[in-house]
């Protein structure tokens, strides 16, 4: 069984425009109408969830919620066969607004809330019920933003937990919650680097560099950490080679990339739990990210779909470690 921990979940609303428009001169007034829109559970954690829930691999979320959205996520999670165990807070679960202007689908602007605070006595209840329900783990997700108010050292100690109970441990974060945990060692590591196309004072900025990185925090302990590249690449490092990701496919043909990179997460820890080698888990969650990409539904759980995509994927061993 797998436990997905979004400590900070959302409600997901994204509008489709045809054309984004912002007034030049503060006496303008006017309005974008939507074309469509869409709800949704949101997260990290959840979007794994709703994804392995689909292919039919056992797990339960985790995490706050609160307040009417957070009422729309439970609800969301259920309705997609996701097994739910969440503490409910006083705060309002947060609301992050996607708007994707026709023609520019690949470059969304993104609008993420906060979240709400969440106490001393909530955060004890989550823990309890964390301890109780790592009994039953073989995988462990921590996965998104931290909310205000709770050290950057919870996925830390998140980790040593699961990794105590033997559980492995799927890391997907940014910034000091990413750093405080490498000494934890999780199995995989995907850092978030929307915010900053920065790691451990690295800058991303060419396919060495993301090398260099992703070796820095493999040598910490992880057995596999995987780096965005590009829109359609990603760079994988494991204990004993390096790793490309790619696709033709151009970003002109996505039509929803929201919730797409975890897609990719969840699609490789999937197979890895399946029993795939690291090729083959790599390729398959590249599909899948690539089909949840491209289709206007954020979260692709159709595999004809995935299964599709994969001879479009291709993964090349750059070097072996030591080489």
């Amino acid at each position: 069984m797998i436990i997905t921990v979004t400590l900070n979940p959302a409600v997901d609303k994204v509008y489709w425009v045809d054309r984004l428009r912002i007034c030049e001169v503060a006496e303008e007034e006017f309005m974008t109408r939507a074309l469509r829109s869409a709800t949704s559970a949101g997260g990290k954690g959840v979007n794994m969830s709703v994804f392995l829930s689909g292919m039919g691999m056992e797990n339960v979320a985790m995490g706050f919620v609160g307040g009417h959205t957070g009422h729309v996520v439970v609800r969301d999670l259920r309705d997609r066969g996701v097994t739910t165990n969440f503490i409910w807070t006083r705060e309002e679960t947060r609301t992050n607004v996607t708007v994707l202007e026709q023609g520019h689908e690949s470059v969304p602007m993104l609008i993420g809330e906060a979240g709400g605070g969440v106490t001393d006595h909530e955060m004890e209840r989550f823990l309890r019920r964390y301890r109780r329900m790592l009994g039953r783990a073989e995988w462990v997700v921590l996965a998104g933003s931290i909310p205000p108010g709770i050290d950057a050292t919870i996925y830390r100690d998140l980790a040593q937990m699961a990794q105590d109970a033997g559980a492995k441990v799927v890391l997907s974060a940014g910034g000091e919650a990413l750093v405080q945990t490498f000494e934890s060692c999780p199995y995989l590591v995907k850092p978030d680097t929307r915010e900053h196309r920065e790691l451990m004072g690295i800058d991303l900025a060419s396919k060495e560099k993301i090398i260099e990185a992703g070796r820095h925090i493999a040598s910490c302990g992880a057995e596999m950490v995987v780096i965005s590249h590009e829109v359609t690449g990603d760079i994988a490092v494991t204990r004993d080679a390096v790793w490309e990701i790619r696709t033709p496919v151009r970003p002109v043909e996505f039509r929803n990339l929201v919730g797409a990179d975890d897609v990719f997460l969840a699609g490789i820890l999937f197979r890895l739990v399946e029993g795939d080698g690291v090729e083959q888990a790599l390729r398959f969650g590249l599909a899948a990210g690539l089909a949840s990409a491209e289709s206007e539904e954020k979260v692709c759980r159709e595999i004809e779909r995935i299964e599709a995509e994969m001879p479009k994927v291709t993964v090349e061993r750059l070097e072996r470690e030591g080489a």
